[in-house]
């Protein structure tokens, strides 16, 4: 359902979706739908990309099954990459910045996380969510006793919790104290990820602009959290998952379903490919 009349008449020709929670299924899963729904944008001539949290190579799977992906960007675009893993972009966080973080997250009693160009760094393997994380990326992070010496190489930190109301606690504080110097925001309710401050999702919609040779105005962004609202912002037409919150879905264009009912697939059919041709400028 359409949320506000911005982007009603775009034209389309670049869309860029999120992965967890928008373009997989709660088991980190593609659909046969949603397969279809990406070749149907390749033949169309919509060049179709992602956006996530995850690191590049944490998404090999799905570019073995979608022909029409043409970029990745990883850490929320920390480094973008295009179908072949060859490096478009990368923003490093400042050395000085990623140490006071990584500071900051204990402070709060969060576990961390830390992850440069092609490596994810944990001090202990056994600490909630790393098994969940490794099955997700489909590679194991590096055991170490101290990120001493990884600090100039750092492309995302994370601060990871059960106890929600700390991660948020944490982002804020991480807000106040660092502000411009870092982007911080929760991917899940218990992720925060931490990037350079150019590697945000709507940084994303920008670095996606000047690997198509696309104004933004052409760009549709689809996502399901807080931290893809930034995106929306940048792109001529938003799309919320009906799984969003309610305030995330206010601020997109348009609302589709969940990512449990194809949302996507949806999104793709209704929203995207009726703006994809030249009458839909």
């Amino acid at each position: 359902m359409a949320k506000t009349t911005a982007g009603k008449h775009n034209r389309v020709r670049l869309l860029i979706a999120d992965i967890d929670g928008t373009l997989v299924t709660k088991e980190k899963l593609l659909t046969p739908r949603s397969v279809e729904a990406v070749r149907k944008l390749d033949q169309a001539g919509v060049l179709f990309g992602v956006t996530t949290g995850r690191p590049p190579i944490g998404t090999k799977m799905l570019i073995d099954h979608l022909a029409g992906l043409k970029f990745i960007a990883g850490f929320n675009g920390g480094v973008v990459v295009r179908r072949d893993f060859s490096v478009f972009k990368v923003n490093l966080l400042p050395a000085a910045a990623a140490e006071e973080v990584v500071k900051m997250i204990q402070e709060h009693g969060l576990d961390v996380w830390l992850y440069t160009e092609k490596d994810w760094f944990v001090r202990d393997p056994k600490a909630y969510r790393v098994d969940r994380e490794e099955k997700t990326v489909q590679f194991p992070p590096k055991v170490i006793p101290s990120f001493d010496g990884l600090y100039d190489r750092v492309t995302k930190l994370v601060g990871i919790s059960q106890d929600y109301d700390a991660v948020a606690r944490c982002e804020k504080d991480v807000q106040t104290r660092l502000g411009a110097s870092v982007s911080a925001a929760r991917s899940q309710p218990f992720y925060l990820d931490v990037t350079h401050p150019r590697a945000n999702k709507g940084e994303v919609v920008v670095m996606a602009s000047e690997f198509g040779g696309i104004p933004v105005e052409e760009i549709a962004t689809i996502g399901d959290m807080q931290n893809d609202v930034t995106m929306f912002e940048k792109s001529g037409v938003s799309i919320a998952m009906g799984n969003a919150s309610p305030e995330v879905q206010k601020a997109a264009t348009y609302v589709t379903s969940s990512n449990a009912e194809d949302g996507f697939a949806k999104a793709v059919d209704e929203f995207i490919l009726p703006r994809s041709g030249a009458t839909a400028a």
